[in-house]
């Protein structure tokens, strides 16, 4: 809208100024508006502005002779013109792929979205009719020749994988169009019902599976430690005795009930603990 309006002010600056001055010199009503109209038409396709994200290829007499913009820029009437204004910011196109058949022929609905911009407006004016729509063709293809290279499974797992190679293959392709691409991020990936619940299942067998290699691996450190506790106890067996005690003691003070030892559960003891601790334990024990 901003250079519609820029032509047309113009167009009417241009037209009013060339209209005063022919009736300031008393020239005939009707040529002077035809020459307004013909200087009014021929300046506002002179001067013509382009956006700040706009490159404007100009062709002179059909062939390429520049790449203008942003701001202010002239042509010359008739002799040269605005073959394409290309918009350079950056662009998110959305693109799918229904009903792909992958390597194992599963049918998959892949949604996909592309980052890309145009970096040579010339080579996006005279190599392809039509970049945009191009682009998205390419992108297509691109995105079902990868599906069918893969397995159900890879594609719905490795999604970075086949974004990177979505991104490679599109870049050798767009790449003489003037076109660069910045990314590719695969959105949605829907699996038929059926492969859904094989997949669950599968995915729960794994953690099954690791969840059980993880309890036999704590067994097997443990076995390995009461081993070693073992070793040491068959050749202290006052160690044996204080261990016993001690669990004792651990399981009155947590449960908070009282046990009642025997009198002959000290008598191991007196070698050990001397005769304060064994009536200590005969006290404990009545």
């Amino acid at each position: 809208m901003g250079v519609v309006l820029f032509s047309i002010v113009v167009f009417a600056l241009v037209f009013c100024i060339v209209l005063a001055i022919g009736v300031g010199i008393s020239a005939p009503r009707v040529w002077t508006v035809v020459a307004s109209v013909l200087l009014a038409t021929l300046a506002s396709m002179s001067v013509h502005i382009a956006q700040q994200w706009e490159k404007v290829v100009v062709l002179r007499f059909g062939t390429f002779n520049r790449v203008s913009g942003p701001g202010l820029f002239w042509t010359i009437p008739i002799v040269e013109s605005n073959a394409l204004r290309v918009d350079c910011r950056v662009r998110a196109t959305t693109f799918g792929a229904e009903e792909t058949l992958t390597a194992d022929l599963v049918p998959l609905d892949v949604n996909a979205v592309l980052f890309w911009m145009v970096w040579d407006a010339q080579a996006a004016c005279t190599e392809v009719a039509d970049f945009t729509r191009s682009v998205e063709l390419a992108a297509q293809t691109a995105l079902r020749d990868a599906i069918g290279r893969s397995g159900a499974a890879e594609v719905a797992i490795k999604r970075e994988q086949l974004d990177r190679e979505l991104k490679r293959v599109l870049e050798e392709k767009v790449a003489p169009w003037g076109v660069t691409v910045l990314s590719i991020e695969v959105r949605d990936i829907l699996l038929p019902k059926e492969l859904q619940d094989v997949m669950s299942l599968e995915a729960q067998a794994e953690q099954r599976k690791k969840a059980r290699i993880a309890l036999m691996e704590a067994e097997q450190d443990i076995c390995e430690m009461v081993a070693g506790m073992g070793e040491v106890y068959a050749d202290n067996d006052a160690a044996l005795r204080l261990r016993a005690m001690h669990l004792l003691y651990e399981s009155v003070r947590e449960t908070g009930g009282t046990v009642v030892v025997p009198s002959s559960f000290s008598e191991g003891f007196g070698d050990v603990l001397g005769d304060a601790a064994k009536e200590a334990l005969r006290t404990c024990g009545a």
